[in-house]
């Protein structure tokens, strides 16, 4: 009789689905989509997910979370708590290696995950020590360095106290005396009692063991020697560690011996790491929060981090130079400061190390820091991949829309590897999409520097900056730069053109005080170039009369007409004005028509200020 098949329609039991998403969430998870620098927004909405429990929506908003916040070590650690209880192990694991990847020197979140690891390893498997002994290796590879790594050291050591593996306990000690840490010296204390308590055999390798023995040997032997020198002695070979001397009294002083040869050889290693400790014992006392938040350090708290890394970088070795920026950056990563000189100082090092400390500062803790982005592109650039510095520009400008120095980079970049009509395209872009005539005009300008400097083409730049004109007639930078372009050329040939610039910024509706400049430079450059003496005389007088004309202005700012002072104060001041009025009109009925003072220094230092615009 044969077996029938199972049927293939037999259904799987069914996991009962997950309840519908509340309202509620959906706002407050819109709400820091809308505004990821809402800081309170996300902690609120944690402890939202967290009570409601709905793994779909915690897994959503922990890991958003994360993409913006990886450093707040103790939210991976109620992730995975919150899997865990679940039933999802793997998931909680997985969960604790993200965060430990993002945040690999949190010695809270090693010691979370360790206890986590042990808890759920299978103790009946003989691998499960050797992979929890990886673990620590790991743990203390990666965090092991912190000045604060303590309490990390030691559950390694109690833990391979717990396995009975003394000569492991020795081997870590050995490495934590040589590493400057805040308990540096009540780990060398303990060392001593785990040497005083315990059998040489026990917490020396086999090789030390031999070797140590060898040596007090040799010792006691030379010290009969010199004692009776008549009386040679012949050594005899001694087993490689595995007997024990007969004589009970003997063996009680070797063993004395071997652990004060043991303490003795590690107290230089212990006395020049107290002298390491004491260099940075006030720097550490000087971070009073090592963690990452939002809120802004002390100014005091910030100093001492620089002080700390520039001492560093003179006096330690690059790993700890790398331990410390990394610990400097988990409490400063909002700081641009901080992670362009730890890019400064990885490019003696390592190419694709400054890399990655860009790309983590712009894509995770700076998104909206321009500077840092500009650094990254121009590094990108220093290393030929012009692609990448112009993703990153462009990434930049999508995120802030509307900064004048990431668009000017772009034409930049664009200018340098020749690409005139896109660093073109990208000016004109900017001038069209612009929020004001002021901001059209700023690229205007640009746009007609770059034709007159770069292509050497006058007749294009002198068309750009007329349009602009048209559609911004107050801006006096227009009409400045319009003036610069024709004056480049040759002044005889070009006094026509010239004198029309002047002509047009004097008949624009700039205020009279920018026309009265734009007259007197007029006045100037015919005296210093002009052909015409008609021409001169008659800029002259329309000088005269924009100073007749803008002087009542100047008095009535001058007098505080407009700034409340008391009538006596005004009356005094009207009174000084009319003496010197009076003076200038004695001083002119004197000179004669045509007069080579015209023009006052003090004008000539306005217009070099004036100038400057340009």
């Amino acid at each position: 009789m044969e077996l029938e098949e199972p049927s293939k329609e037999t259904e799987e039991p069914a996991v009962p689905p997950e309840p519908e998403l509340p309202s509620e969430f959906e706002k407050l998870y819109k709400g820091c989509e809308d505004n990821p620098e809402d800081f309170n927004g996300w902690v609120y909405l944690l402890q939202y997910v967290e009570q409601e429990n709905v793994l779909s929506a915690v897994r959503k908003t922990f890991d958003v979370f994360f993409l913006r916040y990886p450093y707040c070590y103790g939210y991976w650690k109620k992730y995975a708590d919150i899997e865990k209880k679940h039933g999802n192990i793997q998931v909680a694991e997985e969960v604790y290696r993200r965060g430990l990847q993002a945040i690999p020197l949190s010695v809270d979140l090693w010691l979370h995950y360790l206890t986590f690891f042990k808890e759920n390893s299978d103790h009946s498997d003989p691998e499960t020590e050797g992979r929890i002994r990886a673990a620590y290796e790991h743990a203390v590879l990666a965090a092991g360095t912190d000045f604060r790594s303590d309490r990390l050291w030691e559950s390694f050591i109690n833990w391979e106290t717990e396995q009975q593996k003394l000569a492991n306990v020795t081997t870590i000690y050995d490495r934590i005396l040589g590493i400057p840490t805040q308990l540096y010296s009540q780990h060398f204390q303990r060392f001593k009692e785990h040497v005083q308590s315990n059998h040489p055999k026990h917490f020396l390798s086999e090789e030390e063991f031999v070797r140590l023995r060898i040596e007090l040997s040799k010792s006691s032997l030379a010290g009969m020697v010199s004692e009776d020198s008549e009386t040679p002695v012949v050594q005899e070979e001694l087993p490689p560690g595995t007997e024990d001397l007969s004589d009970p009294a003997k063996r009680v002083t070797e063993i004395e011996n071997m652990r004060h040869k043991v303490i003795e050889t590690r107290q230089e290693l212990f006395n020049h790491n107290e002298h390491e400790v004491s260099k940075r014992w006030a720097f550490e006392e000087g971070i009073k929060r090592p963690y990452f938040h939002v809120k802004a350090l002390e100014k005091t708290q910030l100093n001492n981090w620089k002080e700390y890394l520039d001492f560093e970088i003179e006096n330690g070795t690059p790993e700890r130079v790398v331990v410390l920026f990394e610990r400097c950056l988990i409490a400063c990563a909002l700081y641009e400061e901080f992670w362009t000189k730890y890019a400064k100082y990885l490019e003696g090092y390592s190419t694709d190390g400054v890399r990655h400390i860009y790309k983590k500062a712009c894509t995770t803790h700076l998104p909206k820091k321009p500077a840092i982005h500009l650094l990254w592109a121009a590094f990108e650039e220093q290393q030929g991949n012009v692609e990448e510095a112009r993703s990153i520009l462009q990434s930049l400008e999508a995120a802030i829309p509307g900064l004048a120095m990431v668009r000017l980079r772009r034409v930049s970049l664009e200018r340098r590897h020749g690409i005139l009509d896109e660093a073109e395209a990208l000016l004109r872009e900017a001038m069209d999409s612009a929020k004001s005539a002021t901001e059209t005009s700023f690229y205007a300008v640009k746009l007609a520097r770059q034709h007159m400097k770069v292509q050497q083409n006058l007749s294009k730049a002198k068309t750009v900056l007329l349009e602009a004109i048209e559609k911004d007639q107050t801006n006096p930078k227009l009409y400045l730069n319009l003036l610069e372009l024709v004056y480049s050329g040759d002044v005889a040939q070009n006094e026509a053109d010239i004198l029309a610039c002047f002509n047009q910024a004097l008949m624009s509706p700039l205020p009279v005080e920018s026309r009265l400049l734009f007259c007197q430079r007029k006045v100037e450059f015919l005296e210093d170039f002009g052909s015409d003496i008609n021409v001169l005389v008659a800029a002259y007088e329309e000088q005269q009369k924009l100073q007749k004309e803008s002087e009542p202005a100047k008095r009535k700012a001058e007098n505080g007409y407009d700034s409340g002072e008391p009538d006596a104060k005004r009356q005094r001041v009207d009174d000084t004005s009319a003496v010197a009025t009076n003076a200038m009109a004695d001083a002119q009925v004197n000179n004669s028509a045509y007069n080579y003072n015209w023009y006052q220094v003090g004008f000539s230092e306005q217009l070099m200020s004036q100038k400057c615009l340009l």
